[in-house]
């Protein structure tokens, strides 16, 4: 019953997402106000993580059979996505490396910025 509460919690944060989505004349999907609404909640304590864990965190372990159909959907399209394979490829490469090169700068300007204000410096590096 309690993985049953917390999923119907997600569903609602959720909901409100679409409900966002269908009212603000923004070109932003309505997971992403899901998401946005699921951390001011927890931010500002209106829900508590206790809420929530334990099923966000199957969610979370259920994740890559999520994909499941969207691999699926780019086998049935193979014969559109064909002729384009090798600049699809290209660009899926060279956003990737984006991705990763933006998140480690991010992340070590993080690590910078918290231990200059908890005080805590690493010698290590």
């Amino acid at each position: 019953m309690k993985y049953l509460k917390q999923f119907m919690i997600i569903l609602a944060i959720s909901f409100a997402g679409e409900i966002l989505k269908l009212c603000l004349p923004l070109p932003i999907p309505a997971s992403i106000y899901g998401m946005l609404l699921m951390l001011v909640a927890l931010l500002t304590g209106i829900l508590k993580l206790r809420h929530v864990k334990e099923t966000g965190r199957f969610l979370i372990e259920i994740m890559p059979v999520m994909f499941i159909p969207a691999g699926v959907g780019l086998i049935d399209s193979w014969g559109q996505l064909c002729g384009i394979i090798v600049p699809v490829s290209i660009v899926t490469v060279a956003v990737l490396i984006i991705v990763m090169v933006v998140t480690g700068r991010v992340a070590q300007r993080v690590i910078i910025f918290t231990q200059k204000f908890s005080g805590h410096t690493d010698k290590t590096n």
